[in-house]
């Protein structure tokens, strides 16, 4: 009765148009004070000791740092280093496009940012040059979504703490499926520039591309210093986000120079509002989730599918089909916490490895950020291009079907994530 209670109310919040974050914390609130001895007062602790975590601290850094850095000239000297490398091929500036989205992705770890950083310079580079419409919207949106998949991750973050699993074990994780799709997304853009007509132009010379690189070396240090100093053992990921903050601001104010001062409070206020968004929806989630356990709920799902004599490959279709729909309709955090604790003891219980699960999760996130009606991605290409949101979500179909193709690949074929970090760590 109380389980019912709670997603009843839950859908009632969310269909009057109460945002997310509220919907989640109100009906998990009400529900406890109908159905159980907790006071008001003691709720309310329960909500700030949720966020009382270690490795969440590194979600606003890593906000930070990847705001000071989409801010300046990173992306475009980002940018610059992609198209000397790629610029030459059919397709090539869009595939570009994806190739400075995946650099960037392991600069800032979030899909919107590197939407607006890359998209913002691309969009009309792309047209420019001839390209498509489609062309331009297409690369933009959904390479951006790389940055939930490509380490640093805020995604992956917020599932490790949420799952309790090595964060630095699924940031290594995520590095072979990243490359993997973005390289297909830039297989399925040089194959149909090809079939535009596009010719292969004389490549950059080496000293050209160098000289891209060293410009670029700066904010490419980033993707060093986070990445190494974690696998290096030098620090945390929580005191890498801590590092990348400081080299972020100390690349953009005296390297580049390229964010005045008096811009600077600003720049701050943004990450702090990103970060106060998504630290309010995590807080509220996870008092949503704790509620679930309290009532048995992931035990009684375990028994259930086992009883049924799900296996792993039908368990498997059964929540990449879940979360995608979910994806559709809530942000990435939220369902992280809310969908982890009722799937993953059911996947542990089939062998999954849960860091292989927690790779499928963070791809469905991903394709949640470019899939209508509440993908973000969606409306931020829509806002720095000017063009319908129906008309971004139509040319964006063929690079999320790449997405969708690649998903099922390292679902079902578990090595894909997990040969790096069991190479690294062991089995």
């Amino acid at each position: 009765m109380s389980v019912a209670a709670l997603f009843g109310l839950f859908a009632f919040l969310m269909l009057i148009g109460t945002p997310l974050a509220v919907a989640l914390g109100a009906s998990t609130f009400l529900t406890l004070v109908s159905f159980t001895q907790l006071s008001p007062i003691e709720i309310s602790s329960m909500i700030f000791e949720k966020v009382e975590s270690y490795s969440l601290m590194a979600i606003p850094m890593f906000i930070l740092a990847g705001s000071l850095l989409s801010k300046g000239s990173s992306a475009r000297r980002i940018i610059e280093f992609a198209k000397s490398m790629v610029g030459h091929f059919p397709g090539g500036l869009p595939m570009a496009a994806i190739f400075a989205s995946i650099i960037f992705a392991a600069v800032s770890g979030s899909s919107p940012a590197t939407v607006v950083a890359i998209g913002s310079i691309m969009f009309g580079a792309i047209e420019e040059a001839g390209y498509p419409k489609r062309y331009a919207i297409g690369t933009v949106a959904t390479a951006g979504s790389l940055g939930i998949l490509i380490p640093p991750s805020i995604v992956m973050i917020v599932y490790g703490v949420t799952a309790e699993q090595s964060i630095g074990k699924l940031f290594i994780a995520g590095i072979v499926p990243g490359l993997m799709i973005g390289a297909m997304m830039m297989a399925v853009t040089y194959i149909g520039a090809r079939r535009l007509g596009f010719k292969r132009t004389e490549p950059e010379p080496w000293r050209v591309r160098l000289k891209k690189m060293r410009e670029a070396s700066w904010a490419l240090m980033t993707i060093l210093i986070v990445i190494g100093g974690i696998y290096g053992g030098i620090f945390t990921p929580t005191e890498a986000a801590a590092v990348a903050a400081v080299w972020g601001f100390f690349v953009s104010m005296f390297i580049y120079r390229d964010i005045p001062w008096r811009d600077l409070p600003r720049v701050f206020l943004d990450a702090a509002k990103t970060s106060a968004m998504i630290m309010f929806i995590i807080a509220n989630a996870m008092l949503f989730a704790h509620f679930l356990t309290l009532e048995n709920v992931p035990r009684m799902i375990t028994e259930w599918l086992i009883g049924m004599h799900v296996g792993p490959i039908l368990f498997l279709l059964f929540v990449n089909i879940l979360l995608f729909f979910a994806g559709d309709f809530m942000e990435p955090s939220a369902i992280i916490m809310i969908m982890v604790p009722l799937l993953l003891p059911v996947a542990i219980a089939l062998g999954i490895d849960p860091i292989h699960f927690g790779i499928v999760v963070t791809i469905n996130m991903e394709l949640g950020m470019i899939t209508p009606p509440i993908g973000l991605n969606l409306f931020v290409t829509s806002g720095i291009t000017g063009v319908s949101l129906k008309d971004v979500i139509v040319y964006s179909l063929p690079w999320s079907l790449t997405i969708l193709v690649g998903l099922l690949l390292v679902t079902y074929i578990p090595q894909i994530a997990l040969w790096l970090p069991n190479m690294m760590y062991g089995h």
